[in-house]
């Protein structure tokens, strides 16, 4: 289960995540951010996240390379991103 606030401060947009994040939730998440005009004051607030899959990290990354800052996001959450960035892991078997 999941859910997501998107809440306005001045010019900044901050959509705060909660709960589980995968794939299947990102095109709603995309679709915030398309109408969002500029990524630079956009800010994820993962505080209340509890786990994200593969290409929900992705996203991430992508977005944080974009200009999208992340709030309060758990350690290992970040530590899956810059092993993402850095390609550890890719072409690993399973």
């Amino acid at each position: 289960m999941w859910w997501l606030r998107k809440i306005v401060e001045g010019d900044l947009i901050i959509l705060r995540l909660s709960g589980r994040i995968e794939g299947e939730q990102l095109n709603e998440i995309k679709e915030l951010l398309a109408n969002a005009e500029d990524a630079q004051h956009v800010v994820f607030d993962l505080e209340e996240t509890k786990l994200v899959d593969r290409e929900a990290i992705a996203f991430l990354s992508r977005c944080q390379e974009q200009g999208t800052k992340l709030r309060s996001c758990p350690a290992y959450i970040e530590e899956w991103i810059a092993r993402a960035k850095d390609g550890v892991g890719k072409g690993r078997k399973r």
